[in-house]
């Protein structure tokens, strides 16, 4: 899987500007494959930040659309993200069809992630929803939600990947098959039990707790907090705790969820003894949310958004709430009648993750086994 991904050693002469401009590169000519020139056509810059730029391409032989992420290399240093990137495979994960290195006029070497092309994010469909004035259909809340947590569930179990930055800019959606992807692993980190990690990483809107009390041994739950804060953004229409800075973001969360007890404190943070917090009593969830909300939303939403990281339910467990049982009927379809994208193959994280029987019986749907036959079974506990 990853040899199709192999970087080449070729650099290459990038002008600096990115638009209209053609780069090229060899792949291939690893254990006597031919090699193969690809050139990619710079056609608009799509996303920028302290990073780099995100620039949308297409790749002149085969006239394929793709997104390459053009970020400064630092030399002495191996890219993270691209590590990551390699051992990933999944269809809820942005992939990484392959890599090269581009130097620019002033010798500033570049390393260019050339990924597959998904045209919309889940911040732009929220927006659109937005300016309209409405709110996102539960049916499409309830599709996006499902994938970013099977996205959670692979990157967390399979490769153990905690991705520090979910929001809603980091969401990609297809707005025909309505397939999400996680993409920008660029603050992404296999966290190591025991070992420390900085506290300051995901944007703040999204940050959990632990992470504001500057906790450095947090765990993947982390994400867990952040895809809650998307979903109460998608039922809500806007951010739920739009704090303006990290004070003010605390402050937000306690308006919702009450002071934190010196317990909850514990769990987030040990070595936290500041203690000086107003005494605020939580606001009901049902009250957070509109009179015609789902109570199986209101749930969810309650699950993930604990102050103690280990209170939180973990993706595999989110994806088996009764929130996701519209997507699991045997005649379930996207309003305009088309198929859902594929959502029920748990094969690796099932076998990772220890799930118990009922968990599984849960996540793959009676109609699902039936296709399967009775290998499936065997498949989902071995």
């Amino acid at each position: 899987m990853a040899d199709d991904k192999e970087i080449s050693a070729s650099i290459v002469d990038g002008n600096d500007s990115v638009t209209g401009h053609i780069i090229s590169t060899t792949i291939g000519g690893k254990d006597g494959e031919p090699k193969q020139t690809i050139s990619y056509m710079a056609e608009r810059v799509v996303g920028t930040g302290s990073f780099g730029i995100v620039f949308q391409a297409k790749c002149l032989e085969t006239g394929e659309t793709v997104a390459i992420k053009k970020v400064l290399q630092d030399r002495r240093y191996k890219n993270r993200e691209l590590q990551l990137m390699r051992v990933m495979d999944h269809p809820n994960v942005i992939s990484l069809k392959h890599c090269f290195f581009s130097t620019t006029s002033k010798n500033e070497l570049f390393l260019n992630l050339v990924m597959e092309y998904v045209p919309e994010t889940m911040y732009r469909v929220l927006k659109h929803y937005s300016n309209a004035n409405q709110r996102m259909p539960l049916i499409y809340v309830k599709l996006y939600m499902y994938q970013i947590f099977r996205g959670l569930a692979y990157i967390h179990t399979v490769p153990g990947v905690c991705h520090r930055d979910l929001k809603p800019q980091n969401i990609l959606v297809d707005p025909l098959t309505h397939q999400v992807k996680l993409c920008d692993f660029g603050s992404a980190k296999m966290l190591v039990k025991g070992e420390a990690n900085i506290s300051y990483i995901c944007s703040r809107f999204y940050r959990a707790p632990e992470l504001i009390f500057g906790a450095t041994e947090y765990t993947t739950s982390i994400d867990i907090w952040s895809a809650g804060c998307v979903l109460a953004e998608l039922l809500l229409g806007q951010p739920l705790f739009p704090g303006e800075n990290a004070v003010d973001q605390l402050v937000e969360i306690i308006k919702v969820l009450g002071t934190p007890t010196r317990e909850e404190i514990r769990c987030m943070n040990p070595s936290y003894t500041d203690f000086r917090f107003p005494q605020i009593k939580a606001h009901p969830w049902h009250k957070v949310f509109h009179k015609r909300m789902p109570p199986e939303a209101i749930d969810l939403a309650s699950r993930l958004l604990q102050y103690s990281p280990s209170l939180r339910c973990t993706a595999l467990e989110a994806c088996a709430h009764s929130f996701f049982d519209e997507l699991r009927e045997p005649n379930a379809r996207l309003p305009n009648g088309r198929p859902l994208p594929p959502l029920f193959n748990f094969k690796q994280e099932l076998q990772l993750s220890g799930a118990s029987p009922d968990l599984i019986n849960k996540l793959i749907p009676e109609h699902v086994k039936r296709q399967l036959g009775l290998n499936f079974l065997h498949l989902a506990v071995t």
